[in-house]
């Protein structure tokens, strides 16, 4: 007769111990309790067993106000968890879910203590996501039964479940536990041991940075969040989410990250070291990059880093007039955005049709709006009409903020900026909306650098509300209080970064989707786990590679190079994948073939 491991079939996995009972491990009961499991849930702590029972009647308390339970379906999920501080109260489960502290100490002991306790044919899962799966399995009297079950924070919420195979896990282990988390509803990913595994791998490196670019003084926390929540669509900021998470425990993770990969990329941020040692392990403690209301509050509160609303600022230049340089659909969306806030616009390109055609554009793009009860035709004709179409930067005469949206060629936008040098009258500012070009480039070859700045606009521009502001050694301080001004009068967040590549978005960005690369490329996941656990695991509202295939991958192999001849870090280099699929002429959407294929319209 065969064993329940080796036949998962006959084993569905009823009884479930979950041993440690804090956020995570009581998150996980309850999902387990109201999918019909029997639960032992074992702490230490017997406060902390009792603090987890009240967890769980709070929040099917909460189902049953929501609609989601009844209060009989109520009675039956408490009735299913029973707790302990006892280990030998899992000895009659079919699945003991380890989710103790990130320590291979205490997880040592804990799976050497089972060996003496379970079953041979019951399976033991642990939900590190910073340990070695493989190290923990090795020391099991049965490493054949051991596994990683990574739930991802909270528990109840949250749909991505990475179920980690070491190479002595046998397959039908990993088949029931695959099956039970379908069963729960998640969506399982199959991944292999290493740290961090899929989501955590990439999102921790991408966290790592933003702690480091923040710690450098390039940008306020307050800048670095919003803008990646304004311009990458994200949730949370990468610094609210440490917090979230909890400093201590991203560091741990990059610990065991680096350990593996020597990548410098995921040597935690001596920042990350110093909020740690000092206690401020973010939203658990009151303290992180941000201070909160008290301790596990969600509640941010100003201290002494919250910028002043009541400082002195600089007054602005006057603006009337905007001249925006280009023809295509950055140059046409920029246009568009500052005359529906009421800005003259001259929209000038190289010739007149070309102009004509972008003005065209700009009339399809309001027509749209029009049809979605966005604006009224009466708006719309007139957002038109505050629209000149120039065949010559001539027109520029009389603008006070001219705006390039021209290609992204070094060598082109400094022509174009000694054009408008000779044509824009004295106290015009000049912008460049390059993504990853110097500023100061642009600005040196003008007579006047002191009036140039970066204003890093995203796609497309009429609906993203990110602005990133970059201001050069060069830049005035007027000329920078005159762009955020602007920015809040055309209803865009202002970001300040200095003049370097990337600025906070791509330089946070392009990491991240190059590193989803390397894990394809090493052939450790697939692009559809990899763009899943992503969305589901972190958030996101598109994969990695989905994403690279929407930007275009020539676009983003030009960005990763510019990153890597900047920062000189071994661990932006592109990864060779992208290259090739780059020199095969397969760049995305655009076409029909990047990482994926794409019906030809």
């Amino acid at each position: 007769m065969a064993t329940p491991l080796s036949d998962p079939s006959l084993s569905p996995l009823q009884t479930i111990a979950v041993v440690g009972l804090g956020t995570m491990g009581t998150g996980i009961a309850e999902v387990l309790a109201r999918a019909g499991r029997e639960v032992v849930g074992i702490d230490i702590s017997e406060a902390q067993a009792a603090k987890a029972v009240a967890g769980l009647e709070t929040a099917t308390a909460r189902a049953v106000e929501r609609g989601r339970l009844t209060e009989q379906e109520r009675a039956d999920v408490l009735a299913r968890v029973h707790v302990s501080t006892d280990l030998r109260a899992a000895a009659d489960a079919d699945l003991v879910i380890e989710v103790a502290p990130e320590s291979y100490e205490i997880k040592h002991q804990i799976f050497r203590e089972l060996d003496g306790i379970v079953r041979p044919e019951t399976i033991l899962a642990t939900g590190t996501n910073a340990l070695s799966v493989t190290r923990l399995a090795a020391d099991s009297a049965r490493p054949e039964r051991v596994l990683g079950l990574h739930f991802f924070n909270p528990a109840p919420a949250m749909k991505l479940v990475e179920v980690v195979s070491s190479v002595l896990t046998a397959p039908a282990a990993v088949t029931a536990v695959t099956n039970l988390a379908l069963d729960l509803g998640k969506e399982p990913v199959a991944v292999g041991d290493r740290p961090g595994f899929v989501a955590d791998g990439l999102l921790f490196g991408y966290l790592n940075q933003a702690a480091a670019m923040y710690e450098a003084k390039y940008a306020s926390r307050e800048d670095i969040d919003a803008a990646m929540r304004l311009g990458c669509g994200l949730p949370m900021g990468p610094l609210a989410l440490l917090d979230l998470i909890g400093v201590d425990t991203a560091r741990t993770v990059l610990e065991a990250m680096y350990a593996e990969s020597h990548d410098r990329l995921h040597a935690p941020a001596p920042i990350l070291k110093q909020l740690s040692e000092a206690g401020l392990t973010g939203r658990k403690s009151g303290r992180g990059f941000y201070t909160y209301e008290a301790p596990g509050s969600a509640t941010v509160v100003r201290d002494a880093l919250t910028p002043s609303e009541s400082a002195a600022q600089v007054q602005g230049r006057e603006v009337r007039t905007v001249g925006v340089a280009g023809s295509g659909t950055m140059a046409s969306g920029i246009a568009e955005v500052f005359a529906k806030a009421g800005y003259e616009v001259v929209l000038a390109a190289r010739s007149e049709e070309k102009a004509q055609t972008a003005k065209a554009r700009i009339g399809k793009s309001l027509s749209r709006s029009v049809d979605k009860g966005r604006l009224t035709a009466e708006a719309a004709a007139q957002t038109l009409d505050r629209i000149t179409a120039a065949g010559s930067y001539e027109a520029f005469a009389d603008v006070d903020l001219a705006v390039e949206a021209v290609a992204e060629d070094l060598e082109i936008k400094q022509q174009l900026f000694q054009a408008l040098d000779k044509v824009c009258k004295p106290g015009a500012v000049l912008a460049t909306t390059t993504s990853s070009l110097p500023v100061v480039a642009c600005a040196r070859a003008t007579s006047r650098p002191q009036d140039v700045i970066g204003m890093h606009f995203f796609n497309p521009a009429p609906a993203m509300k990110l602005v990133e502001v970059v201001r050069t050694v060069l830049t005035a301080e007027d000329v920078h209080a005159t762009v955020r001004e602007v920015c809040g009068r055309i209803r865009k967040h202002a970001v300040d970064c200095g003049d370097r590549a990337g600025f906070i978005v791509n330089a946070l960005l392009f990491p991240y989707l190059n590193n989803a690369i390397k894990m394809v490329q090493e052939h450790y996941a697939s692009l559809d786990d990899i763009d899943a656990a992503m969305k589901l695991g972190g958030g996101y509202p598109m994969g990695p590679f989905e994403l690279l295939d929407v930007v275009g991958l020539d676009v983003s192999l030009a960005i990763e190079k510019v990153l890597h001849r900047e920062f000189r870090d071994p661990g932006l280099a592109p990864a060779p994948l992208l290259e090739h699929l780059v020199a095969a002429g397969c760049l995305g959407r655009k076409t029909g073939r990047g990482f994926r294929e794409y019906a030809r319209r």
